[in-house]
């Protein structure tokens, strides 16, 4: 089966909580601090592997954790961080944020290592929340929680030529002929339900030649295989575009020839103005030469036009020979270019406050994530670290702007205080 397209889930590992702790000596009951940092958690990476050639295997397993971080430990240990996962890819994965759209990789070449997400931060130790004011902190910071991911992989399969046209009109014979690929070869329509690669050897150099399943009138609106096989289209540097010159489908063939390329422009400008190369297939059969010379006529002068019979593989040798000339002509293959998407970290600084319809003060946003991993509410210290904080940030007085009184209420997270100027 194969699969080009699938949306997964992933999510980095949390980072590990730090430890609150104390040294105990021998007839000391409470030494100093001595809480080790938790361990971060860990990434999420993607990885090129030229031994995949589908998306298949993200159809039975969709979501993906990397390992969370260790808690830290006593003697100011830090914990242990936690395992990358690496998910492996077939070279030509593009990787999108599923609800923007926009692309994170394109994992383009067999070995390529691309990181998409990072792990979350360890939570602080309690040692290092001492001060000169605060000697023995009875807290410590929990561990960054990281969101998850959705994910859109998209595959366009990556080759030098590739063959286009109506269904049966001999593009997989064409394929088996001209390269080791064995592709379904019937007489009967989408034969190819999936892109066949073959790797062609002409002149001690090598090309790459992609036989694109049969197109139909309405493809670039979905219509048939429509946009499941048109996007591999897009990785080709060139087109062969195989008509059945024969006739013996009852079809036009010059009226095939345009309506393909007109699909083709529908979906893509620069699908369309790829070079094309126009191989006549079926030229063998009986009343063919007719349709050759109407043929020649309309599209000669634009269009360099050879004639074949690839069931017997007469005339692919002048084909290929025009394939190696025009691809000596064109650059070389390359990642597509876009605006790189990447998932920020929030910044800590950041916060609003809402009035809510009980005319309490509701503070969010990540400077109150960042409280609640700090603040442990029992204990004084950390409740004069978070109003310290809340000073020093801007919070008291963006309340006080916004008419916060003495005995005002104010939501921080799922802990309500009264204001006090």
């Amino acid at each position: 089966m194969f699969t080009d397209r699938q949306v997964i889930s992933i999510k980095s590992g949390d980072g590990g909580d730090g430890m609150t702790s104390f040294k105990r000596f021998k007839g000391v009951a409470t030494g100093g601090p001595d809480g080790g940092d938790g361990g971060d958690g860990g990434s999420i990476y993607f990885v090129g592997d030229k031994s995949k050639s589908s998306l298949i295997d993200f159809k039975f397993t969709h979501k993906f954790r990397a390992e969370d971080g260790g808690k830290g430990d006593t003697n100011n240990c830090h914990g242990r961080n936690g395992e990358d996962k690496v998910i492996a890819v077939p070279p030509g994965t593009i990787i999108k944020d599923r609800d923007s759209g926009m692309i994170i990789a394109d994992v383009y070449y067999d070995g390529q290592k691309v990181k998409v997400l990072d792990g979350g931060r360890g939570g602080k130790g309690n040692v290092r929340f001492t001060t000169s004011k605060r000697h023995t902190p009875h807290f410590a910071q929990k561990g960054e929680k990281t969101p998850i991911r959705y994910l859109l992989l998209e595959l366009k399969v990556i080759a030098d030529v590739g063959l286009v046209g109506f269904p049966n009109v001999g593009k997989s014979t064409m394929l088996s002929k001209i390269s080791g690929a064995k592709p379904k070869i019937a007489n009967y329509h989408f034969t190819t339900i999936s892109p066949n690669l073959g790797v062609v050897s002409r002149y001690e150099k090598t090309f790459v030649v992609a036989d694109i399943p049969g197109l139909i009138e309405g493809a670039a609106e979905g219509a048939g295989l429509g946009h499941d096989f048109l996007r591999h289209i897009e990785r080709t540097r060139m087109l062969a575009h195989v008509v059945d010159i024969s006739g013996v489908e009852g079809r036009n063939p010059i009226d095939d020839f345009i309506m393909i390329n007109a699909e083709l422009k529908e979906y893509s400008e620069k699908l369309a103005k790829l070079p094309q190369v126009v191989v006549l297939n079926k030229a063998d059969i009986f009343g063919a030469e007719e349709n050759i010379k109407a043929f020649k006529k309309k599209f000669g002068r634009k269009y360099k036009i050879f004639t074949c019979s690839a069931i017997s593989a007469e005339g692919l040798d002048k084909v290929l020979d025009e394939i190696y000339e025009v691809l000596q002509t064109l650059p070389e293959p390359a990642p597509i270019e876009h605006e790189e998407f990447v998932y920020q970290r929030p910044d800590h600084n950041d916060f609003e406050i809402e009035r809510d319809d009980d005319g309490a003060f509701v503070v969010f946003g990540p400077l109150v994530d960042l409280l609640e991993r700090n603040v442990v509410l029992d204990d004084y210290d950390s409740l004069a670290y978070m109003q310290k904080t809340l000073r020093e940030k801007g919070v008291i007085k963006e309340l006080r702007k916004l008419g916060a009184k003495d005995g005002d209420v104010v939501v921080i997270g799922e802990t309500e205080f009264d204001f006090i100027d």
